[in-house]
């Protein structure tokens, strides 16, 4: 299924919400990157939120370990393959592309960002903000979630409301973990989070927009061609 036939990756209905929802995400991004620039120590809500949720024993930090490790290099690249072939067998190329694409975006500007902030975390030159981990895993929750209300016809609220709780979910459990195993202070978690709630959206459109006009350039050259 190609061309306009092809279902949008973002479903019409949500385009409404998830529009301020990313203007805003930017937005906290952009606010704690300022606030944090050039930083190596917790904040006072850091400090809080380190104190009752870091440190953790067996068998939490197994399960920390484990997800802490589909953020890394081979743990992701097996996400997104097991995404990308789930996409293309239900015939969603779309989504496919946004899968590699949107992660992709979601990483590069998570990368880019923790070397405009410079904020470390037990020094060394350890850069954490945002959180790359955290921002993965939103970032491939929120393609799921897209896919999901596409498929299943759901409306603006319905739609909406799997999409923010995915994205929440997702960048809950991986933010748990960085925190639990001290990788990452809480701020740099939620950075994480925000960046792949405004990159996304974005990115999902510009996939909508890019298929199309293709499939309006191929149209109009198969116009021409006939006798």
């Amino acid at each position: 299924m190609t061309g306009r036939s092809a279902p949008a990756v973002l479903p019409p209905s949500l385009r409404v919400w998830l529009g301020p929802v990313a203007a805003l995400a930017a937005l906290v991004v952009v606010v704690l990157g300022f606030l944090y620039t050039d930083g190596g120590e917790p904040g006072r809500v850091d400090a809080r939120i380190a104190v009752a949720v870091g440190g953790v024993g067996p068998p939490w930090r197994h399960i920390a370990l484990a997800t802490d490790f589909l953020g890394e290099p081979g743990g992701a690249a097996t996400l997104v393959v097991a995404a990308v072939m789930g996409c293309l067998l239900l015939r969603r190329p779309r989504a496919a592309v946004l899968v590699v694409v949107g992660c992709g975006m979601t990483v590069g500007t998570a990368t880019l960002l923790k070397h405009l902030v410079g904020r470390t975390i037990h020094g060394d030159g350890n850069l954490s903000y945002p959180s790359g981990h955290t921002a993965f895993a939103t970032a491939l929750a929120l393609v799921v979630a897209l896919l999901a209300t596409g498929r299943l016809g759901l409306g603006r609220t319905a739609g909406t409301s799997l999409v923010l709780a995915a994205a929440l979910v997702a960048g809950a459990a991986m933010g748990w973990a960085q925190v639990a195993l001290g990788a990452h202070y809480p701020t740099d978690v939620l950075g994480g989070w925000c960046t792949a709630l405004a990159v996304i959206p974005a990115t999902a459109w510009l996939v909508d927009r890019t298929a199309d006009r293709l499939v309006d350039r191929t149209a109009d050259a198969g116009r021409r061609e006939r006798p």
